[in-house]
């Protein structure tokens, strides 16, 4: 429940501060609530619509983070991160996407099978 505190306080935080400006950024907001609500129902052991959509959420949800982490300037605008090589760049999200989203995706598939 901390962890789900966690990211719903980082995300409300990025929302206060404006840095969802382009629709591709808005549309990762509307997927991260819609997996945190999938998480919710894990934590608390709650029933929440199918395991069915819950599974395409899963599989959804996990392909877009992937996806938008890796080609979105949005979320690789930094600018030091503009100096290292792509390479290392890459490795570097690829890291953070497990070590930040990888509970969230445990819960999510879990309950979604």
């Amino acid at each position: 429940m901390i962890y789900l505190g966690i990211l719903g306080t980082a995300a409300i935080g990025f929302l206060i501060k404006g840095a969802y400006k382009t629709s591709l950024a808005k549309m990762d907001f509307v997927i991260s609530i819609i997996t945190w609500v999938g998480l919710f129902g894990y934590i608390t052991k709650t029933s929440i619509l199918t395991p069915l959509v819950w599974k395409f959420v899963f599989v959804g949800s996990l392909l877009w983070d992937i996806i938008f982490s890796f080609i979105s300037k949005d979320y690789n605008s930094d600018k030091k991160a503009e100096e290292l090589p792509d390479s290392i760049s890459k490795l570097l999200t690829a890291i953070t996407l497990v070590v930040c989203l990888g509970p969230l995706y445990y819960g999510l598939f879990k309950y979604a099978f």
